[in-house]
């Protein structure tokens, strides 16, 4: 089992990152804050203006940690690797599939929609009880509305445009009564609808941070395993875009983002105060808060659960890695099918 290394998020504007010896080390204001070996690290990324040294660089490039660079609200703004080291082959195999990828896309599609249920599912279970009649009626509704496009996804022998159509249904559902999961007592922390690019509240500013990272951890999985991230089979092609980690995180993106910000808002970890509107609509989290947000998400990726393929228990932060392992045993024939991961 690869070993969970660690991912470093530098927050503090004007912090300077250098290299000592085999360390990591983020000064701020001249005083050393922290000192990571360079062996323990799998990537790097920096918010905001961050000063990153040259021997710092050379030597994460050397040793493939990444370095990906944000601007202050999360959005992705470069990355910084050494030589591709993708294997030809694989990928060759990768392009061809991408032409006939029914049976891949069925795969990601059935994982996406039956990890959305989970989290509607669960919600019923710990919050069922407490809920008034009409919220709980709406929640087992959509459950049970997901469960018939799920299995309309397993057996019918569908087109990719209209699994992909099947998807978007069930998102529909599943945001549509993403409010009823929600148990903070700030109004401003209500759900409405799904926005983003910018995000237009603080739900979808929490969720659109939260996807930022695990696009990140998805697309350096996907290079680990030596297949090209821009080229996808759920989503199309587009220059510039990491299409591939975006087909990765689908069936991730609710037990591990969306299930995080649920808990955070619901445990009072983020209120309406950790945000920021600024004057053109869009909404953004505040430093403190992306602080919380990052602490939860590294504590999150060191939870274990049992792979359903694989029989074994693997912390959540190798999921994505895990699956860009079986994707590409797949694309060599070492496996019939890739096999979605279902949270459980």
């Amino acid at each position: 089992m690869k070993k969970l290394l660690n991912t470093v998020y530098v927050t503090t504007e004007g912090s300077a990152l250098k290299k000592d010896g085999e360390n990591l080390v983020a000064d701020v204001d001249g005083a050393e804050r922290a000192r990571v070996p360079l062996h323990m690290l799998a990537s790097v990324v920096a918010f905001g203006p961050i000063l990153i040294s040259p021997a710092l660089i050379g030597a994460c490039a050397e040793r493939g940690i990444t370095i990906s660079l944000m601007d202050r609200a999360g959005r992705f703004q470069a990355r910084i690797e050494g030589p591709v080291t993708g294997n030809v082959l694989l990928r060759r195999a990768q392009y061809k599939a991408a032409d006939q990828a029914e049976d891949i896309v069925r795969s990601i599609v059935m994982g996406k929609i039956a990890n959305q249920r989970a989290v509607i599912r669960r919600a019923l279970r710990d919050y069922g009880t407490e809920m008034e009649v009409p919220a709980r009626t709406e929640l087992e509704h959509a459950a049970d509305r997901m469960a018939a496009i799920l299995r309309r996804v397993q057996l019918a022998d569908d087109t990719i445009d209209r699994l992909r159509g099947s998807e978007g249904e069930a998102a529909n559902l599943y945001f549509g009564v993403f409010d009823h999961l929600i148990r903070s007592p700030d109004a401003e922390l209500r759900w409405t609808c799904r926005s983003r690019r910018p995000p237009l509240d603080a739900m979808n500013a929490l969720l659109s941070f939260l996807y930022t990272l695990l696009t990140h951890d998805c697309r350096s999985a996907c290079e680990t395993a030596g297949l090209d991230p821009a080229v996808g089979f759920l989503h199309r092609d587009r220059p510039g875009r990491p299409s591939l980690a975006l087909d990765l995180m689908e069936e991730l993106r609710a037990p591990l983002a969306d299930r995080l910000a649920l808990s955070l808002v619901n445990r009072r970890q983020i209120r309406a105060g950790d945000f920021r509107h600024m004057d053109s609509g869009a909404v953004l989290l505040s430093d403190e808060g992306r602080r919380t947000v990052l602490t939860a998400w590294q504590e999150r990726k060191k939870e274990e659960r049992q792979h359903p393929f694989l029989q074994e228990k693997a912390p959540f932060g190798l999921v994505p890695w895990l699956q860009a392992q079986m994707l590409a045993r797949h694309l060599r024939g070492d496996i019939d099918a890739y096999p979605p991961w279902f949270w459980t």
